[in-house]
């Protein structure tokens, strides 16, 4: 059954909030993450910023030269691989899926019924489980009129809802889903432009969450009739794990700081009391493992692909490398790829090992020839 957790209240006051985000300035809220976007005191996210005019071949340390196998896209936003080594892309505003091969052949496949293209909010995250083979089903985490949810589906099939009255809004809207090394389904979840959701174990918002393939809560949850899994969060784009099983969540700050966490069950990361290091708590708060500025980041998607943390970042228009120095280690972050490909949404690895990236110039920020693109970075 799916899960309903909001209530009239809650969504009142969802409500009420991003009504008051959006009569800031007068102007609605954009979209695509800038920290605070809504804020007039923020910096822009342009500032002091390449401005890239062409989409060049990248130089990424441990993989061949970049090629664009995908181009013309709004908003390329969760990517998922099949089987056979081909990828499913995700274009946020329309709800399209598209198919798209290592050699650079991109098809529509089908369009998700009632996606709302709304503010940061779209056909968001894509995940495809070790068992596509036998069941063929692949989940997806999307915004509607009415609220954010998870479903799952066939190629070409009906939609079965798994979860939903996760609270929707023009911003912060979270959206990454991944299956984890478990075979749970693990779903980041922003705080909808409510902060007190963060919070609040009742609601689903500000949260990571943990599930079975069916949407239920697995029984060794932290509260086993309940789906969240971690607390204290902002705007989760960001699930990895290293070899060790040690899970990391990478989510955007408000005006100082962007962070990478190291995830633990039951564990509170803060919002909206503390934003990057700082426990104004007495110990009930766990600190990131790293922080950048709010004008480097923007983190959105992550992977660890060997013994390296990749992070995609959208304001900060780069590629962070994080060596994992031991499980649930980081050592000190590196950019790469600065202004190369403007603004990155997804960083993934392929089935063959490959780095597959996504720009997201389109929707905010300077497009560059073809943009959006789909890059693929292949295994030496």
């Amino acid at each position: 059954m799916p899960h309903r957790s909001s209530t009239p209240k809650r969504l009142a006051l969802s409500l009420a909030a991003v009504l008051l985000l959006a009569g800031c300035g007068g102007d609605p809220p954009p979209p695509d993450d800038d920290p605070d976007s809504t804020d007039p005191t923020s910096s822009s996210e342009s500032a002091g910023q390449p401005s890239p005019t062409t989409p060049e071949q990248g130089a990424l340390d441990g993989f061949g030269p970049a090629k664009s196998v995908a181009s013309d896209i709004a908003v390329p936003w969760g990517v998922a691989f099949l089987p056979d080594g081909d990828a499913l892309v995700a274009e946020r505003p329309t709800g399209r899926i598209l198919r798209v091969t290592s050699q650079g052949e991109q098809s529509e496949v089908m369009t998700l019924p009632d996606v709302a293209d709304l503010g940061e909010g779209g056909l968001l995250g894509l995940a495809v489980p070790t068992t596509y083979v036998t069941d063929g089903f692949i989940y997806a985490y999307y915004t509607t009129e009415d609220d954010n949810r998870i479903v799952r589906f066939m190629l070409g099939g009906r939609t079965e809802v798994l979860v939903d009255g996760i609270a929707n809004a023009e911003i912060h809207n979270g959206g990454r889903i991944v299956f984890g090394p478990d075979g749970m389904l693990y779903a980041g979840t922003g705080d909808a432009g409510n902060t007190d959701n963060s919070q609040d174990p009742d609601s689903l918002n500000g949260k990571i969450l943990r599930m079975t393939p069916e949407g239920g809560p697995p029984e060794d949850n932290p509260d086993p009739d309940s789906l969240v899994y971690s607390l204290g969060h902002r705007n989760v784009q960001g699930l990895a794990w290293d070899d060790s099983g040690a899970m990391y969540g990478v989510e955007f700050g408000q005006n100082e700081f962007d962070e990478v966490n190291l995830i633990e069950p039951g564990g509170n990361y803060g919002w909206p009391l503390v934003e990057g290091e700082g426990d104004t708590d007495g110990g009930r708060f766990t600190n990131p493992l790293v922080t950048w500025t709010t004008d480097e980041a923007s983190p959105s998607g992550a992977a660890v692909i060997g013994q390296t943390l990749y992070v995609a970042a959208l304001r900060g228009q780069r590629l962070w490398t994080i060596p994992v120095t031991g499980p649930g280690q980081l050592g000190e972050p590196v950019a790469v790829l600065e202004g190369v490909y403007g603004r990155l949404r997804t960083v993934v690895e392929a089935p063959d090992g490959a780095l597959w990236l996504t720009s997201s110039n389109v929707s905010r920020g300077e497009p560059l020839d073809g943009d959006d693109h789909v890059y693929r970075f292949p295994a030496p």
